[in-house]
């Protein structure tokens, strides 16, 4: 399983220099092969309860990633784009709901600090973006609730999930977050200053993570 996991490492730090250094165009051509890693790294894992969530998550998001590469062509494409992936994360969801608890580390407060601090992300991008998006103020509106909900469930399962990999979990999807409202700011309201680079970072750390960790925290001793 390694070598799958240092290929996605090699190549997305190839692919993400390439943007660095303002190589969009060559750049283009290797996005279709950064997750396909991460899917044969889950595919080729040993079962467990939790794998075939985490391998749909990850087939929605790559499906997700070649049809936002066409965006530019029409806003058909972004919307498809969209709607995977929503379908990403609604899985990505379910799959932190039906991972099993490895221990109790239950801290009642923490979670609700931190499940406000969700609402007020989700309250404050709504109040900078609703204005802007036109047609597409439902899609965004819906989008933006799963994927606060999918950071919920990742903080909830920091609080009853293996350590330290439930913090590797909470990570991910800090990222995702942060990666998805870039995207979003960067379309909708003010360009954001190498928003593709930043974008595709954070993308990248957030897929990585959250793959890895639960591949490790169903890890069979």
């Amino acid at each position: 399983m390694s070598k799958f996991l240092n290929s996605f490492l090699v190549i997305s730090t190839f692919y993400l220099l390439l943007i660095f250094f303002n190589q969009d165009n060559i750049a283009w051509y290797f996005k279709p092969f950064l997750l396909p890693f991460l899917i044969l790294v889950t595919y080729k894992s040993n079962d467990f309860h939790t794998k075939k969530w985490l391998l749909y998550a990850l087939i929605f998001s790559w499906i997700g990633d070649i049809i936002l590469m066409f965006a530019d062509k029409g806003e058909l494409y972004f919307i498809f784009g969209l709607i995977c992936f929503l379908i990403a994360h609604i899985l990505f969801i379910l799959l932190f709901i039906k991972q099993k608890s490895e221990a109790n580390y239950a801290k009642i407060w923490q979670f609700w600090l931190g499940f406000t601090s969700t609402l007020i992300y989700l309250g404050s991008m709504l109040f900078i973006l609703f204005p802007k998006l036109g047609d597409l103020k439902i899609p965004v509106l819906v989008y933006a609730f799963t994927i606060s909900f999918m950071l919920v469930m990742a903080i909830k399962g920091y609080f009853s999930w293996k350590k330290p990999m439930n913090l590797l979990i909470l990570i991910g999807a800090i990222f995702f977050v942060t990666s998805d409202s870039c995207l979003a700011i960067n379309k909708f309201y003010n360009p954001i200053l190498n928003a593709n680079f930043i974008i595709m970072f954070t993308y990248i750390v957030a897929q990585y993570c959250i793959t890895t960790g639960i591949l490790k925290l169903n890890q069979k001793d």
